[in-house]
């Protein structure tokens, strides 16, 4: 089944802004307009598959600035999950589907850092092993405005890709008639979306991790 590579969609239900889509960051506008309004108390992201980590901060920013909780429905991934993360709260919605979140990494994390990466000021901090090193570029480009040939910049370090595809931490959450059972994946990336290629990983329950909260 192919991934939605469809535009980020804003839906207002109530106090409520679902978010569906790619956060390519065409809405992002729109999303700040909205949250600023004050009268958005919940951000719910549904089948979001992904987007670009500057996508990811400026959702992020406006979340956090916002001081609303964050949802998800369905799948939550990338760019998706560190929105998500920004949440005063942050948790799975309700009902009979499966929930996904896939948190991006950049290579398997070890049991000491499962338990701080994804708390506090530490997920924003993650971003930071995803985000183009654009802004530095373009200061000493701006700090050095003689025209003098500057071969120097072509050894100058690569720009980070922004996401590996299904590469991450999946932490799902299945119902079940003795209520919903939460299981955490390291995925490489070379399983595609058959997640249960994954490599389970014991001791990683989300809410002990801070993923999601009461």
């Amino acid at each position: 089944m192919g991934a939605p590579v469809s535009a980020a969609e804003l839906s207002l239900q109530g106090s409520r802004l679902v978010v569906s889509g790619t956060l390519d960051g065409s809405a992002i506008k729109d999303f700040t307009q909205q949250l600023g309004s004050g009268t958005v108390h919940t951000v719910v992201f549904e089948d979001s598959f992904g987007g670009t980590a500057e996508a990811a901060g400026a959702f992020a920013d406006a979340i956090r600035l916002s001081g609303v909780q964050t949802e998800v429905r369905g799948q939550c991934m990338a760019a998706c999950a560190y929105a998500f993360l920004a949440g005063k709260t942050h948790r799975f919605g309700y009902g009979l589907q499966v929930n996904g979140i896939l948190l991006p990494v950049a290579a398997r994390p070890t049991a000491a850092e499962l338990a701080v990466r994804w708390r506090g000021d530490e997920a924003h901090k993650t971003l930071a092993d995803f985000t183009p090193p654009a802004a530095a570029v373009t200061t000493v480009a701006a700090a050095a405005p003689v025209a003098t040939p500057k071969p120097v910049e072509a050894s100058a370090p690569p720009v980070k890709d922004n996401w590996q595809p299904d590469h991450g931490v999946l932490f799902t959450a299945s119902p079940s008639l003795f209520g919903r059972i939460y299981n955490t994946y390291y995925c490489d990336g070379t399983q595609g979306r058959d997640f249960s290629k994954c490599e389970r990983l014991p001791d990683a329950d989300p809410y002990k991790l801070g993923v999601l909260t009461p």
